[in-house]
């Protein structure tokens, strides 16, 4: 029997794909393989009727799977190649549908167990890419019809916008921190109003000059957030945060693990070096703590706590000590671990509280602020038409055929200038249409 049979159990070979899908030494790392190891196993588990099936079953909890040539009483046996066709897929669809995701969710996790079913086709143990035959795909949600161009990208106007909001409120905010005077005799004075004053005020500085890092990386460095923000999931080595120790102001560039699995140089344009330099010198922070840190009440105050209790100091000064100035604030002071850094979904919310303060328009079907992957394709489209595709690939650390790919439609638009301009020199009616516009 050829080890690529027909008869060959189907989950025998999801090692052999997530290792081919996968990032790192061996192929044992990357999101993709998470992601899709984790579809598979819902996949096999409705092949083998693990599951409570309400599409193709009535009641749902009598689906009983796909393997229906066994005989009756003999020895169970694993789902093969050979129980799989387009129907197979299509009754999947319906599965995936009626399990309460949301159309683009059904989408994508099917997406998953096609990109496996093609490639068990490529490796010749199915005759067909049975997954994506027009049986198998009927039931499935209408796409959202995006086009790459489509996707959202911060354009120079809400780039400009939004720094000059973030600017603003960070100068106000460093300003009134000023103006707080603390008088020789009280620093130090733990019960002094004006300490207190003067460390709320500190900590709203910290907060403005946070927003405006924060919004500065995201507008003009072409970071994916996962790159330096702490990725949900993801446990590898630099998805927790860059650090303060990352970032190189001599030299521009912050060292991030990049997409590819490796630490790499990110530049940071002269942009962002002025809020970053700022925001850094308002709390003096331990060079190992994230650039990013959370400001999870919940979870500095457990930080905190746990912290001054490891420096032996008793829960009634914790408490005095806490009374007195923000959690933050205290940790830094006290020079404790670093607490964890901002999520992904924390930035979001911190911009769509800036997009909302600052009365941003977004035009976008899908978020109606402006969310971190659209600073990213907004600075790709600056470089692509600024500089070209190829160096607009090496700053986004992408490969020109994806950056191509995710641009087109600047390229469709040159292509289109291009002819209307080769048509004007040789068609007289083109010509003349040219020079009416122009008028």
């Amino acid at each position: 029997m050829s080890a690529r049979d027909a008869s060959t159990p189907i989950a025998s070979t999801f090692p052999t794909f997530l290792t081919d899908k996968g990032k790192g030494e061996g192929g044992s790392d990357g999101a993709y393989r998470r992601d899709a190891e984790r579809e598979l196993n819902r996949f096999l588990r409705w092949c083998r009727g693990n599951t409570p099936d309400p599409a193709n079953a009535s009641p749902a909890d009598a689906w009983e799977g796909i393997v229906r040539d066994a005989n009756p009483g003999s020895e169970a046996r694993d789902v093969r190649f050979s129980d799989l066709d387009s129907t197979v897929f299509g009754d999947y669809a319906r599965y995936l549908v009626v399990s309460g995701f949301s159309n683009s969710t059904v989408l994508t996790y099917y997406a998953y167990v096609a990109s496996w079913c093609g490639w068990a086709d490529a490796q010749g143990y199915v005759p067909r890419h049975y997954a994506r035959e027009s049986d198998a795909e009927d039931p499935l949600p209408e796409g959202t019809g995006r086009r790459p161009g489509d996707q959202q990208a911060w354009s120079p106007e809400q780039r400009d916008q939004l720094t000059r909001f973030v600017d603003e409120r960070a100068s106000t905010a460093i300003d009134d921190l000023g103006a707080v005077e603390v008088p020789a005799e009280e620093r130090g004075d733990l019960e002094s109003d004006a300490v207190r004053e003067k460390a709320a005020a500190r900590f709203r500085a910290y907060k403005r000059c946070r927003e405006r890092a924060l919004a500065y990386v995201l507008c003009y460095t072409g970071l994916r957030a996962a790159e330096f923000l702490n990725a949900a999931d993801d446990d590898r080595p630099g998805r927790n945060g860059v650090r303060w120790a990352d970032v190189s102001f001599a030299d521009n560039n912050v060292t991030v693990y990049r997409k590819k699995q490796q630490w790499d140089e990110a530049s940071l344009p002269d942009p962002v070096l002025g809020p970053l330099r700022r925001y850094r010198q308002l709390l003096d922070a331990p060079a190992e703590w994230p650039v990013f840190t959370t400001l999870h009440r919940p979870t500095l105050a457990r930080h905190v706590r746990a912290g001054l209790r490891e420096r032996g100091l008793s829960d009634a000064e914790i408490d005095r000590q806490r009374d007195a100035k923000p959690d933050l604030l205290v940790a830094a002071e006290f020079d404790l671990d670093a607490p964890p850094a901002l999520k992904p979904n924390g930035a979001r919310r911190v911009l769509q509280r800036l997009c909302a303060d600052a009365e941003i328009a977004v035009d976008d079907d899908r978020h109606d602020y402006l969310a971190p992957h659209g600073g990213r394709r907004g600075m790709g489209e600056v470089m692509v038409r600024e500089f070209g595709y190829a160096a607009a690939a090496r700053y986004l650390d992408n490969s020109e055929e994806q950056v191509r790919q995710a641009y087109q439609h600047i390229e469709a638009a040159e292509r289109a200038d291009m002819a209307t301009e080769a048509l004007s020199n040789t068609d007289g009616r083109v010509r003349e249409s040219s020079n009416a516009d122009r008028a």
